[in-house]
């Protein structure tokens, strides 16, 4: 595979940046992959060429490469190098895709599933360099779709033959407001402090069972998950009560990306907007 990136097209370091240089350069790296400037299965600069570039030992390149395998986005070979992964290399993690998302100048971020945990983790780096000067999108754009825990659901529910237990689904309730809850409170800052031109982020609820995870990025990308359902032991009023829940945290999520070719991706995505818009704008209410 040809070398389509040089080093020279790489970026510069930022000169205020406090981090070690080897997340630095894993930071620039996969900004180029996740903006599509390296297509998959295309070769990165050589350690030697990015060494060079910013005048750091080859062992800092190592570890900033290694940053960038543990988070699956790309594949070292030995004796050839490193490669972009391409699609088929399933799955991924979310949170490199989420603060690529904010460097662009309109950000938008459409999630439908259970608590938030993940995409408030996601969002905790990319705010704060918000806060800090070192981003600056002109819009933002979250809209979260969560299932309605006011009247009895499949999961969660009590593991016994009652089903129901209102103190199960309140504790399930407190748990997704805590995530989502300081999601809206954090964009919206952003736009008093005058940091970001508009920014807004909205929640909705609707009735039906939430089985599955949904992250649209930009209206570009699709990210798609499972959550399996579980029996597990919890505590509520002092004492361990059996339930039946959902489990999101490091789920495998499958990446799907928008082309200019009417590829699989396109389509997955383009299915994935209009399955979230037709929900959000029917069965789904706002809530107090």
């Amino acid at each position: 595979m040809a070398v389509n990136l040089t080093a020279a097209d790489l970026d510069d370091l930022e000169p205020d940046d406090q981090r070690p240089s080897s997340q630095q350069i894993a930071g620039v790296l996969r900004a180029v992959i996740l903006t599509k400037r390296i297509g998959p299965g295309e070769r990165l600069p050589s350690q030697l060429d990015l060494a060079e570039r910013y005048g750091v030992a080859r062992e800092t390149i190592k570890t900033a490469l290694r940053i960038l395998r543990d988070e699956r986005l790309i594949v070292t070979r030995q004796g050839t190098g490193a490669f972009v992964r391409t699609s088929t290399e399933k799955p991924i993690g979310l949170r490199p895709h989420i603060e690529a998302a904010f460097e662009r100048p309109h950000v938008s971020i459409d999630f439908a599933g259970f608590s938030g945990e993940t995409l408030h983790g996601a969002m905790t780096e990319p705010l704060d360099k918000i806060r800090a000067g070192r981003l600056s999108p002109e819009t933002i754009t979250v809209r979260l779709l969560l299932p309605d825990l006011s009247n009895p659901a499949s999961v969660p529910a009590a593991a016994n033959d009652d089903g129901d237990d209102v103190a199960v689904r309140r504790r399930a309730e407190g748990i997704m407001r805590r995530h989502t809850e300081s999601i809206v409170a954090e964009v919206h800052e952003l736009a008093d402090l005058g940091l970001v031109r508009n920014a807004t982020a909205d929640i909705r609820r609707h009735r039906t069972a939430t089985l599955f995870k949904l992250y649209i990025l930009n209206n570009e990308q699709a990210f798609f998950g499972f959550y399996p359902v579980v029996k597990h032991s919890v505590t509520i009023d002092k004492k361990p009560t059996p339930i039946y829940d959902v489990m999101g945290k490091d789920v495998p999520l499958f990446p799907y990306a928008t082309s200019d070719e009417e590829d699989t991706g396109t389509q997955y995505v383009e299915a994935a907007r209009g399955w979230f818009d037709s929900v959000w704008n029917t069965i789904a209410e706002e809530r107090p």
